[in-house]
């Protein structure tokens, strides 16, 4: 039987790891930024590199590049999002797997083989997370955390019309900071 499991995440929370944990626990595969490459495949009007530039961002924020048109005369950020949810039906029409981010829990929510888990963490966790995973930065911990969160959430209801974060979007939400990664592992290989 297929498997597909979607997992939100804050950032800092270990969303990514977990992931490639479950996948490899499971014997499926994982998708994270690689959709980033099947998007801008999926479309002949997207680069590799305006994929990656606009990944999990909200159109507002493409700027100037918001108004340059393919010759369909449809928005970059409408072919970003065309482009992202057919790769990421693709992914999970074709196999069992962990699909990180990109709003699979949305693009994903009428199957009935897909479980959506939403990963979080307190904001210590996570800002002990990310300075040892990418290192230090001009700004604060607690302000990269905000950052990412707010163009997350932002993204997330651009799309979906739902709220980031909220349980009722999942069909399981835990918490790193509590459990563990481990434990989440065990927890969502259990369900």
């Amino acid at each position: 039987m297929k498997r597909i499991i979607t997992i939100g995440r804050e950032f800092g929370a270990g969303g990514s790891d977990l992931g490639r944990r479950l996948a490899r626990e499971l014997g499926i595969a994982y998708y994270d930024r690689d959709i980033i490459l099947r998007t801008a495949k999926a479309s002949a009007h997207l680069s590799p590199e305006q994929v990656r530039q606009w990944d999990e961002r909200v159109p507002r924020e493409f700027g100037f590049t918001q108004s340059l048109f393919n010759f369909y005369s449809r928005p970059l950020s409408e072919e970003l999002w065309n482009a992202q949810v057919k790769a990421i039906r693709e992914l999970a029409n074709k196999e069992s797997c962990v699909i990180v981010g990109r709003n699979a829990d949305y693009i994903l929510k009428d199957r009935k083989d897909a479980l959506h888990t939403f990963i979080c963490a307190d904001i210590a966790f996570r800002a002990d997370r990310i300075v040892h995973r990418y290192g230090e930065s001009d700004k604060s911990p607690e302000a990269r955390l905000h950052e990412k969160d707010k163009r997350r959430r932002v993204n997330y209801q651009h799309y979906t019309g739902r709220t980031w974060g909220q349980a009722q979007n999942y069909d399981v939400c835990l918490d790193t900071s509590t459990l563990g990664i481990e434990q989440c592992v065990d927890i969502i290989c259990g369900i």
